[in-house]
């Protein structure tokens, strides 16, 4: 799939593994996603989405921590994360809110399968071994927009790899090395004090 990868994105690992930001960074970035995925849906369906998506972005932020540690580079392992989405939204009928269309997620799913495989994570349960022990909050299907087709965010012909549009607005395949000179105040949701806590 198509993914960007800039500073952000590597403060936002970095950032991830730190204590104290950690935290704060992690519910920044749940928050980020579920508002970009419910600003796809209808406005009738976003508040009874907003639970479920909270719930299940903050359960995909282990999976994106289990994947680095295993070695995945910081798109893959980001991309991990964005293929479980979309194999929720796909069940729950939310085709508006796909990243890439239906018939590409067997394709995405091959491509991590040991991954998948060795935590538990299928299309049919999109966490897996990642899921909160008390379970997800529940949002409502609509099996009649992914009847109908219409992937209107989506973005086909990217299933083979990782690939990553990068600060300058090229596209590569797999992303780049992490620089250097990265600091967690680039981080969403971080500030100089709480980068400097003990």
């Amino acid at each position: 799939m198509k993914l960007r990868q800039n500073v952000r994105h590597w403060a936002a690992k970095q950032a991830l593994t730190t204590p104290v930001v950690g935290n704060v960074v992690h519910d920044r970035l749940v928050g980020l996603h579920t508002d970009v995925f419910l600003g796809r849906a209808d406005e009738a369906h976003r508040e009874e989405r907003r639970d479920h998506l909270d719930d299940f972005f903050d359960a995909t932020m282990d999976a994106y921590l289990a994947a680095l540690d295993e070695g995945y580079p910081e798109a893959e392992a980001r991309e991990i994360t964005h293929i479980q989405a979309n194999f929720d939204f796909f069940n729950h009928g939310w085709a508006e809110m796909m990243e890439f269309p239906a018939d590409e997620l067997e394709a995405h799913y091959r491509r991590y399968e040991e991954f998948f495989a060795d935590h538990g994570v299928t299309i049919d349960d999109p966490l897996g071994e990642f899921a909160p022990d008390g379970g997800v909050a529940d949002a409502p299907a609509t099996p009649d927009a992914m009847a109908e087709g219409e992937f209107e965010n989506a973005v086909a012909g990217f299933a083979d790899d990782a690939y990553v549009v990068d600060g300058d607005g090229e596209l590569t395949t797999g992303g780049a090395e992490e620089p250097d000179d990265v600091s967690v105040t680039d981080a969403p949701g971080v500030d100089e004090d709480e980068a400097n806590a003990d």
